[in-house]
């Protein structure tokens, strides 16, 4: 028989075979709806069918073996009986029929598949890629599983019917392993009914290595670091002309929608009637197939998606052979493009659906339709081509499989950036709306691969990583999301947020828009340093950039769902989450945002805000019955009450009410959660800011805070042991009311009624170093009024007065402690002769002089309590000089030389109280002078006359040793045994003191100046030494710089002094002050009746007034002048 008799013999056989194939798969699209199985069996043989069209129309001018298409007819005249005998039983058939029908089922498709195996090589020499695709179609057929696998009886016969003609030719003695597998679990449509699959593992196998793969086998050692490419099955043979031809593809890659599940149905139309012309010009067109190498020069980028490759990714070694090409099948007559949605019609072409929908619209009249391929009259009536669709989409998993594992080895290489990014683009087309694909992407561990990329200097590069990152990240479940966030370093993300290209920015901030839509995502964003920093700073950059803002708004509000995140929003400047979630949120979430707003620190410009949003929500949760609430609610009030500008906003809200009931109104809650302590914090809070207390009702009888009854109640619980804490606030409560004179007035009376005197000095001992400064305040504020009981009382309390004064080794050591106990001591009366005997000690003296000291030296490097200590300590020192009629305080005063040392302390302080102190001491001093100076004693020479002796035996030198005495006081002095102001050179530093700038130091130097005018002393010696000091224009200036009444007396009686001691002398120069004259006048109108009186003696002495005054005719003592 000739070759051409063969070829038609074997074009007969063949089409006869697909027809009985057609026939099969369309009695199986009837069946489809009774069990699953059979969908997968239509599949098999509608891609047998596909590959014997294949075979018919190559290049090859060998005839496929007679043997090997009557052994795919025997099978398929099988598979006719099998469908036979389901269709018999009707539907009715039992579980186990049904069983043995796919167990047959099952047989034919693997003796189908050991038939497929059987065609030689030189069939399909020169079409290298049909080989690939028989090969792992035939190695797929023949590890399917339909069914269960059981025996039957119809199993036997079709195993019987099968067996007759077996081929064990192998196609090479390389066998290929298969790349894509269509098992039912793993399918396309499978997942999208069950959502889940296993990557399927490529073994490798070993092969010569090619010149690609000995130039990527020469790396550097770094890239040689790299973790190791995914095994890829490999090939002896060589890559032929048109696999590089679909190794190709272009940029620009389009998205293929997702596929539904569907059953399979299809029309199909054999090659076998092509080749006897006894088809219609519409199925010839229909079923022609071209060459393999002219579909690359038509393929779209929707082809080169699914079957080819970038340039790049091309050249990795033995991956590119594994790209299954797109059949002619597949391509739509219309767009030119793969099928998505293939639908047939009446002519039996195959179409898109879209696309032949838009080509009957184009028709006015639907009798004038036309077949776009044939041009034969048609309907609209068109029928879903299931099976083709199905087989498409299955094709599209296996390239798309295909493409994971060339992205992994490109990634893995780490090779150039073009295929860096190329593998990144790829991967990224490949998941766009895949749940499936995204899935096999994270179980091959790319996501893995990709962290290191994260540092890639190139932004192309961490563009596209970003992009990838981000689709892998879109999906219904946050598995991919999770797995991000656990894998990749998120704080690189969070770099690029700062990134110089807004396109990397923007794309950072799209992936951490969609991760943030997981919650354990939003808890690894929060978590990673900087992250909800520099969010919020994008956020309020909008300005700039305003998708960055509105993105980073989004994100931020997403990552809400996790609390700490809030508080770090809230750290950042963001309070509004916190403020809201406070406001509006559950109770739960209420306590978490009332603890943050303790422990955050916010700025002075927000607390008002924050205060008007939170207090509201924060006395609500202050009155329920929750205690975690109340506890939280209670701290977050306290905290708000420290900063005195929300006093009023508190107020508005009824705070004080509320504290004022939880502190005296016991509930049940209260000592459980201590909340009368919370709420006297919060009123000392709120007091110690000035609110006016007397003005608010504190219950509904009317009672206020000023009120004795208030008062009353707070100082009965100081007197009944309270805990310490609530003694602590109590006391602050009492001090801020003390700021009232009306409300001081009802806390004396109260504590002299109730004798609380003896409780409050006894705080005073207490440990608590809180408590006891607190105690201490409130004595000294309370000295004015009841000093010398509370002085008496003092010194009957065990260890006082004595251990109040405590000095410390080191100036900065010094503690409030140590400072208010000292001010409480100079504070107490003066003159309280018992107080002060109980504190004449010498070692209390020496200590009190040797802490003066110590804090003069240290200079800067003090306490902050240095200065307060330094006050309280120089006035003890003054006190002891109020007392010195007792021989005690005489002898301490000479002892301890306290003139000079209140003379030194005129000078080396910057304190003015010690100034002012120092000149009191001095004046009190001065004032003993005149009492302690004598007369030189005369020694009576009559009697040592009688006594004379030769002169060669006179002891005593010859010359008379002169004693010198004091000019002013007129006797022997000195500064420590007189306490001589000019001794101790102490004149010079008080005039000094009048140049202050503080009216009290001036009058206390005035007045010890004034020690030396007294009528005892000489006067004009005294107001010759101070004329020659500039007294009287530093006096003059005192009166022009301070207007105090009592300052103004007593320089006003020193002018006088001068006036009528000095007369024209000192009359001239102090007439001529105008301003000096203007201050007189003013102060004889409007001064009281000893400045008028001083006033009116210095003009008239001037002669400014008349020599009579109707004023000095009122006063029955007009001829002694007034004193100071």
């Amino acid at each position: 028989m000739s070759t051409q008799e063969d070829i038609g013999t074997n074009d007969t056989l063949i089409g006869s075979l697909l027809e009985s194939i057609s026939e099969v798969i369309r009695s199986l699209e009837f069946l489809q709806s009774e069990t699953g199985s059979f969908l997968e069996c239509a599949c098999y043989f509608y891609r047998v069918s596909v590959v014997l069209m294949e075979i018919q129309r190559g290049e090859s001018s060998v005839i496929c073996p007679t043997d090997v298409v009557e052994s795919l007819s025997e099978s398929i005249d099988a598979a006719k009986y099998l469908v036979e005998m389901s269709q018999e039983s009707n539907g009715l058939e039992s579980t186990n029929d049904l069983t043995s029908i796919e167990a047959g089922f099952q047989g034919v498709v693997k003796q189908m598949g050991e038939t497929l195996q059987s065609i030689p090589e030189a069939i399909i020499d020169e079409e290298e890629y049909i080989g690939v695709v028989v090969q792992s179609l035939s190695n797929e057929m023949q590890n399917a599983n339909i069914g269960d696998g059981s025996k039957s009886e119809i199993l036997q016969y079709v195993q019987q019917k099968i067996s007759e003609r077996q081929t064990q030719e192998l196609v090479s003695e390389q066998i290929e392993t298969d790349l894509y597998p269509t098992d039912p679990e793993l399918s396309y449509a499978s997942y999208m009914s069950e959502s889940q699959s296993e990557i399927l593992d490529i073994p490798s196998q070993s092969t010569t290595v090619s010149s690609s793969q000995i130039k990527y086998g020469t790396q550097s050692e770094s890239q040689s670091q790299i973790s190791e490419i995914p095994d890829i099955p490999s090939q002896s043979t060589y890559v032929s002309s048109i696999q590089r031809e679909y190794g190709t593809q272009s940029e620009s890659q389009s998205q293929m929608s997702e596929i539904q599940d569907i059953p399979s149905q299809s029309t199909y139309v054999s090659s076998i009637q092509r080749k006897q012309g006894t088809q219609s010009d519409s199925q010839s067109q229909m079923s022609e197939i071209p060459d393999i190498s002219s579909q690359s020069t038509n393929v779209s980028s929707r082809q080169r998606k699914y079957g080819t490759l970038s340039e790049s990714l091309s050249m990795l070694p033995q991956v590119t052979q594994f790209m299954e090409p797109p059949y002619q099948a597949f391509i739509c007559p219309l767009t030119k493009e793969i099928m998505e949605d293939p639908v047939t019609t009446e002519t039996g072409v195959t179409c898109e659906r879209q696309a032949v929908t838009e080509w009957f619209g184009k028709f006015g009249d639907s009798d004038e339709i036309s077949c776009p391929v044939t041009g034969q009259k048609l309907t609209t009536g068109l029928s879903p081509n299931l099976v083709l669709k199905t087989i498409i989409e299955e094709w599209k998993v296996r390239n798309e499989a295909a493409r994971i594992k060339v992205a992994h080895a490109a990634l893995s290489l780490g090779g150039s950036e073009s295929m860096v990014i190329d593998a990144l683009r790829d991967l990224n087309m490949t998941c766009e709306g895949k749940e499936y694909n995204k899935v096999k992407v994270r179980e091959a561990g790319i996501i893995q691969l990709l962290d290191r990329y994260l540092t890639y200097r190139s932004k192309d590069v961490r563009y596209e990583l970003l992009q990838l990152l981000k689709t892998l990240a879109d999906e219904d479940t946050d598995e991919g999301k999770e797995m991000i966030v656990n894998t990749m370093t998120m704080s690189c993300v969070i770099k690029f947020l700062v990134s110089s290209h807004q396109t990397v920015r923007h794309a950072a901030l799209v992936l951490l828009l969609e991760l943030s839509k997981s919650q354990h995502a939003c808890e690894k964003i929060g978590n990673a340093t900087g992250a909800i920093f520099m969010l919020v700073t994008s956020k309020y950059n909008e300005e700039s950039d305003a998708f960055a803002s509105e993105t980073a708004d989004q994100i931020l509000r997403n990552l809400e769902k996790f609390p700490h995140n809030i508080k770090q929003m809230a750290e950042s400047g963001l309070l509004e989450p916190l403020l809201i979630h406070l406001a509006e949120g559950i109770e739960e979430m209420q306590v978490v945002m009332a603890a943050y707003l303790v422990e955050i620190d916010i700025g002075h410009e927000k607390k008002i805000n924050v205060a008007e949003k939170a207090s509201p929500a924060l006395v609500r949760l202050v009155q329920s019955e929750n205690i975690e609430a109340r506890r939280a609610a209670f701290k977050a009030l306290a905290h708000i009450s420290l900063y005195h500008p929300n006093k009023q906003i508190l107020v508005e809200v009824g705070i004080i009410k509320i504290m004022v009931e939880e502190i005296f109104t016991k509930r049940m809650f209260s000592d459980l959660m201590n909340s009368r302590n919370e709420a006297a914090t919060i009123l000392a809070n709120i007091l110690e800011s000035g609110v006016e207390h007397e003005t608010f009702e504190v219950n509904t009888t009317g009672h206020t805070l000023g009120s004795d009854y208030f008062v009353y109640s707070i100082i009965q619980m100081l007197k009944n042991s309270s805990p310490d804490d609530l003694n602590i606030d109590l006391i602050r409560i009492l001090l801020s009311l003390s700021k009232s004179p009306r409300a001081m007035a009802t806390i004396v009376s109260v504590i002299k009624e109730t004798d609380a005197s003896f409780a409050m000095i006894e705080l005073i001992n207490n440990p608590h170093e809180e408590l006891g400064v607190g105690a201490l305040k409130l004595l000294i504020a309370l000295t004015p009024f009841i000093g010398h009981t509370l002085s008496e009382r003092l010194c009957k309390t065990r260890g006082q007065p004595e251990n109040l004064i405590q000095c410390p080794a080191e100036a900065n050591q010094i503690t409030e402690r140590h400072a208010v106990s000292a001010k409480l001591l100079a504070k107490l009366p003066h003159q309280n002769l018992t107080l002060n005997l109980a504190l004449v000690n010498e070692s209390i003296v020496s200590e009190i002089l040797h802490a003066i000291h110590l804090i003069q030296r240290s200079g800067t490097r003090t306490s902050r309590y240095a200065t307060d200590f330094l006050e309280g300590l120089v006035g003890i020192l003054v006190r002891f000089t109020t007392t010195l009629y007792e021989s005690q305080m005489m002898y301490l005063a000479k002892n301890h030389d306290l003139t000079s040392v209140f003379a030194d302390l005129l000078m080396k302080t910057s304190s003015d109280e010690v100034q002012r102190l120092s000149a009191t001491g001095l004046e009190n001093l001065s004032s003993t002078t005149m009492t302690l100076s004598r007369p030189p004693q005369v020694r009576n020479t009559k009697f040592m006359g009688s006594l004379s002796m030769p002169r060669s035996f006179s002891l005593r030198s010859s010359k008379k040793k002169q004693v010198e005495t004091c000019a002013i006081h007129r006797g022997v002095c000195s500064a420590k045994a007189t306490f001589c102001l000019v001794e101790a050179n102490a004149v010079t530093k008080l005039l000094a003191c009048l140049q202050s700038d503080k009216a009290e130091v001036v009058e206390s130097a005035l007045s010890a100046i004034c020690t030396l005018l007294d009528d005892k002393v000489e006067v004009e010696k005294s107001l010759n030494m101070l004329s020659g000091m500039n007294a009287v224009e530093l006096i003059i200036n005192a009166v022009k710089e301070h207007k105090k009444e009592s300052l103004l007396q007593k320089a006003f009686w020193m002018i006088d002094k001068f006036l009528i001691r000095g007369g024209q002398r000192y009359a001239f120069g102090i007439s001529q002050d105008r301003m000096l004259s203007g201050m007189l006048v003013s102060a004889f109108h409007r001064g009281d009746g000893n400045t008028r009186q001083m006033a009116e003696n210095i003009l008239r002495r001037l002669d400014k007034m008349p020599s009579f005054s109707v004023y000095m005719t009122e006063k029955s003592d007009m001829s002694n002048p007034v004193g100071p």
